[in-house]
């Protein structure tokens, strides 16, 4: 099992695209304590170093379509901004959804080509209409028909009828493509800021807290 999540500080500011770091490492820490494997698949650096406007990570294992819904949605690094130390807000937003990367493609072959010949009216003169010298060509995977009489040999027609079938498949291709890539660039706009399904915070260690030695007791002399 396979998935894929996106990742995106959508039009946020640069510490959105800092959270998403840290939100990042910190769901790869979670897949591994749950033997999943990640792996960036695409990554958008921000501004800064070492932050990213989105990030497409792959998670597979057993579980991993699960894992990847408890990490779907609005997620929340809750943090003081390490660029600017008079703002006094700590909640920055990210979006994360699954997303489809790779675009779908359809192998050609004529053995999945159905080849019927058939008589079609029009101009051509009495010769076309009696001679069986059309085709109709469906392809079976698609349901895509494509009907040609434009040649007077039925071995013609067929090899046009062929390459009109071709064409049209890797036309619906280019369109499935492009729909994914829209789909995908509208998860950047989906990002709502609030209630988010999961919240995160550093660790206490990163926050610059230092803790406290305890005092040596001191013996009173009698």
């Amino acid at each position: 099992m396979s998935v894929h999540l996106l990742l995106s500080a959508g039009r946020g500011p640069e510490e959105c695209a800092w959270a998403l770091a840290e939100l990042l490492r910190r769901l790869e820490a979670d897949a591994t304590r749950q033997n999943l494997r990640t792996e960036r698949a695409e990554t958008v650096p921000g501004d800064r170093p070492g932050t990213y406007r989105s990030v497409v990570i792959q998670i597979s294992g057993a579980g991993a379509e699960a894992f990847a819904a408890s990490w779907t949605g609005t997620l929340c690094w809750q943090a003081p901004s390490p660029y600017r130390a008079g703002t006094s807000r700590k909640n920055w937003y990210v979006i994360a959804q699954p997303c489809q990367v790779d675009a779908p493609h359809t192998t050609f072959a004529e053995a999945d080509v159905d080849i019927v010949a058939c008589r079609t009216g029009g101009p051509g003169g009495q010769h076309r209409n009696k001679a069986s010298t059309a085709v109709r060509a469906t392809h079976r995977p698609t349901g895509f028909v494509v009907v040609v009489d434009t040649e007077r040999q039925l071995s013609l027609n067929r090899r046009i009828a062929m390459r009109l079938l071709r064409e049209r498949i890797e036309r619906g291709d280019e369109a499935a493509g492009r729909d994914l890539t829209t789909a995908r660039w509208r998860i950047h706009d989906e990002l709502v800021r609030g209630n988010p399904t999961r919240i995160e915070r550093p660790e206490a260690s990163k926050q610059g807290l230092v803790p406290q030695r305890p005092r040596r007791r001191q013996s009173i002399r009698p």
